[in-house]
């Protein structure tokens, strides 16, 4: 079933309230842009986004009949995402699983399970953010109504191939940024809107976990609410810059940092033409997607530039922790 008819079957057998999304890390990340979405436009629907331990251990009260959980692992065996599901289902909440894995143990207590794709290209790498996406659009629009509806659908039939033009673009530009960000000892990330976690998962995942890299992050809403301090001459900074409404405070950060002369790298969805394929009215929601792909780009120049390949671990699945 694709996302409009799960959508439409639950509505068919309950009244939705509530909209939860589940994940760990990377996929936790993944599910932001969903619930970026819908607070941006729900005005009946609540909605929250937990990391997956949290919600079993600190339940939300509201899970229930009422409730839609959207939860998220790519290989599909995450204990603590795993075990969300379980508890969501106990509680009677509707179970929406994403993960790449067919019969994986995330799919054992889902209602429903979307397959997607990861490793054949750049633009695979954005379906579970697309579906999440996708799923939160038509819970919108299916329960109150949305007026961008098409321009929403438009917008997911071009973005796949943007992004994967733009990520086979930017070679030369990640192949710089490595040189010149090899050597660093920390790397802080930055972004706002639904590009927000996208910084976030950038820097837990791509810097800490796969190139050991120590790595910060925060809103650019709040760079001048405390991380400023750090700023100066060649301190390092990649800047994760949108298009659309929050643009203004992408840009407030870049003048900053250009101020002191850090060392900033520039990830802009303006550079490579999301503006030329997607709709103003619906932008902002499609940033995470075409900067995602360029910056898995950028991370990989960066693993060969440090001989350090991204799938090297020293504690993840090799330890009991």
């Amino acid at each position: 079933m694709n996302p409009k008819e799960i959508i439409k079957e639950i509505l068919e057998k309950q009244q939705i309230d509530h909209v939860v999304f589940v994940g760990c890390g990377a996929s936790k990340a993944d599910l932001y842009p969903a619930k970026f979405f819908l607070d941006q436009n729900a005005k009946k629907i609540s909605v929250s986004h937990y990391t997956a331990n949290e919600f079993n251990y600190a339940t939300p009260a509201l899970i229930g009949e009422n409730t839609v959980v959207i939860s998220a692992s790519l290989g599909g065996t995450t204990p603590e995402t795993v075990e969300a599901n379980a508890v969501a289902k106990a509680k009677g909440a509707q179970v929406i699983s994403l993960t790449r894995s067919v019969d994986s143990p995330l799919t054992k207590d889902a209602d429903y399970v979307i397959y997607h794709r990861f490793a054949e290209d750049y633009s695979a790498k954005l379906e579970k953010t697309g579906y999440a996406l996708l799923l939160a659009v038509e819970l919108l629009h299916q329960i109150e109504g949305y007026a961008h509806y098409e321009d929403m659908l438009d917008g997911f039939d071009k973005i796949y191939p943007l992004a994967q033009q733009a990520a086979l673009s930017a070679k030369k530009d990640a192949k710089q940024f490595a040189e010149a960000f090899k050597d660093e000892p920390v790397i802080y990330v930055m972004s706002s809107g639904a590009t927000h976690e996208v910084a976030y998962s950038t820097s837990i995942c791509l810097m800490m976990e796969m190139q050991w890299i120590n790595s910060g992050t925060f809103h650019t809403g709040e760079f001048f609410h405390g991380p400023f301090e750090i700023v100066d001459k060649d301190v390092p900074f990649v800047l994760l810059m949108n298009e659309g409404s929050t643009r203004s405070i992408d840009a407030r950060a870049l003048t900053f940092l250009n101020r002191f002369d850090a060392k900033t790298a520039i990830v802009d969805a303006l550079d490579y033409g999301l503006s030329s394929v997607v709709k103003s009215t619906v932008i902002d929601y499609f940033n995470p997607m075409v900067i995602t792909a360029v910056f898995r780009v950028y991370a990989e120049e960066l693993a060969e530039a440090r001989q350090h390949p991204l799938t090297k671990r020293r504690y993840m699945w090799k330890l009991e922790y």
